[in-house]
């Protein structure tokens, strides 16, 4: 039997967990990030788990037998950069992950220190591409 997923959505109110983000900086990033995710999905943020805003859910299935739900765009505002979630992966967006700015990446997360380092339009449409492939996993 497949094992379940740990990070499953709450019930928690994200405006409050957002508050409580330090420094000020990683807190206006991720209130920066949680506007631009809602805007471009049209979807309320929900947060999963203690600690990732997610926006939507999508059910997914692994060859390995192993499934659940994730939110097919996500952030959460690590201790030493924003996390990004894309769960389409980061090889659909190549192109303007080198126009974005100063950014680290990791299989299906975009890592990113400061937004006022990065070019919000790119980040947007990175965004919307990876909320438009939501359900097309290719790590599967």
């Amino acid at each position: 039997m497949a094992e379940s997923p740990k990070t499953v959505p709450t019930d928690a109110n994200v405006d409050a967990f957002l508050e409580q983000v330090a420094p000020a900086r990683r807190r206006r990033d991720a209130e920066r990030a949680r506007d631009l995710f809602a805007r471009v999905t049209g979807e309320e943020p929900v947060l999963w788990g203690p600690s990732i805003v997610g926006f939507g859910s999508v059910h997914y299935r692994y060859a390995t037998g192993r499934e659940g739900d994730w939110p097919p765009v996500a952030f959460s505002p690590r201790k030493a950069a924003l996390t990004l979630y894309l769960m389409d992966g980061v090889e659909p967006h190549v192109d303007d992950l080198d126009e974005l700015g100063a950014h680290t990446t990791g299989v299906g997360c975009l890592y990113v220190k400061d937004l006022e380092a990065v070019d919000m339009a790119v980040l947007e449409r990175i965004v919307a591409r990876s909320w438009a492939n939501r359900g097309q996993n290719p790590r599967d």
